[in-house]
């Protein structure tokens, strides 16, 4: 007999009075969206959808249905009171308006794990524990509403006070951005990372030394930078007396060589692409804010072009896809992109963080 995940509500906590972002977060606007319309759009065609809120007047939208706090100035336990209390479902996946990147994947991995044997699952993370990305039973109701009437209304008293099942999302390809959220508006201002862009031109026009002078650009205004570069001379067929070398030979299809302070991966072969190395980037333990491609000329990556007059004085990137142009050649009556001279590396770094909205 196959298991059917149960169905479920999808509760949205509309939040207190955001003091540190001083705006109400759940309407600021996120890729032309406000953060809990984004949310409430991941889930609306598939099962009630529910906002949890203090006020009356403001999150009211088609497709979803808003329930008020009974209790006020007690903080998410009443708005989690008031979603299960109103849930047609008997399990609601609880989210809340400042975590833009939830999504109906970490909501459907979640209930894989419903069973009569907890009444509560919740997402734990690098050893912290998630309670605001969690599935809910209506059996912590009686709990819940007990906690309130005792004057405890902190999260984890709740998870201590029921069966509780932890999920860790270490094993899984799930986007670990789905437990980010936002409190301060510099938070707010790098949802958007990683920004990844290319650094492109003909060989020897300069790219590597431009990427040199961002790189300390972005670390001084407190960004993390990853670069990846393409060799369009393919020096790696060139190195054959290296122990991945001889590995690729022997058959293997990849190989890493670690040590205390870091790796290098050697993956060769047709399939290799640069969304690749974008996605193991992205995937670190600590992935860099910003991702910079050297080469890739030819790609959709949004870039900077490189051209100088003793190199091939002409640009030979998609228009479409150029942040600006780096050259000693070329006017800026030319082209449809801003131009900067080459030792105008400010200016090119203002010019990226106005693209990117860093």
């Amino acid at each position: 007999m196959s298991y059917r995940t149960p169905s479920f509500s999808v509760g949205i906590l509309a939040g207190g009075k955001s003091t540190r972002m001083g705006q109400n977060k759940a309407l600021m606007e996120f890729n032309n969206e406000t953060m809990i319309g984004r949310i409430s759009r991941q889930f609306r065609n598939g099962g009630e959808v529910l906002i949890s809120a203090a006020e009356r007047g403001i999150y009211e939208a088609p497709g979803v249905r808003v329930v008020y706090d009974e209790n006020s100035d007690i903080g998410p336990i009443e708005g989690i009171r008031r979603l299960l209390s109103e849930s047609e479902e008997e399990y609601v996946f609880i989210c809340a308006a400042d975590m833009p990147f939830v999504n109906r994947e970490i909501a459907e991995y979640i209930a894989e794990f419903i069973s009569s044997d907890y009444d509560c699952f919740v997402v734990e993370d690098k050893d912290r524990v998630h309670p605001l990305l969690a599935i809910y039973s209506k059996r912590m109701l009686p709990v819940i509403e007990e906690l309130v009437r005792r004057g405890k209304y902190r999260l984890m008293d709740v998870l201590n006070a029921v069966r509780t099942k932890y999920i860790s999302l270490e094993h899984t390809n799930i986007d670990r951005r789905v437990v980010r959220n936002v409190n301060t508006r510099d938070e707010f201002l790098k949802l958007s990372l990683p920004v990844v862009f290319a650094v492109s031109g003909f060989h020897n026009s300069g790219k590597t030394g431009l990427i040199e002078k961002l790189i300390n650009e972005f670390i001084g205004a407190g960004f993390t930078v990853g670069v990846i570069k393409h060799d369009g001379q393919d020096h790696l067929k060139r190195v054959e007396d290296t122990d991945t070398c001889r590995f690729h030979k022997a058959g293997a299809a990849c190989s890493v060589i670690t040590s205390d302070s870091g790796f290098v991966m050697d993956v060769r072969g047709s399939s290799v692409n640069t969304e690749f190395f974008l996605q193991l980037l992205q995937s670190l333990p600590e992935s860099p804010d910003i991702i910079i491609a050297e080469g890739f000329k030819h790609s959709k990556l949004p870039k900077i072009e490189v051209v100088r007059r003793e190199i091939e004085p002409r640009s030979a990137a998609d228009p479409e896809t150029l942040i600006c142009i780096v050259t000693d050649c070329i006017s800026p009556e030319e082209v449809s992109c801003p131009v900067f001279g080459p030792d105008d590396i400010r200016g090119i770094f203002s010019c990226l963080r106005e693209h990117f909205y860093l």
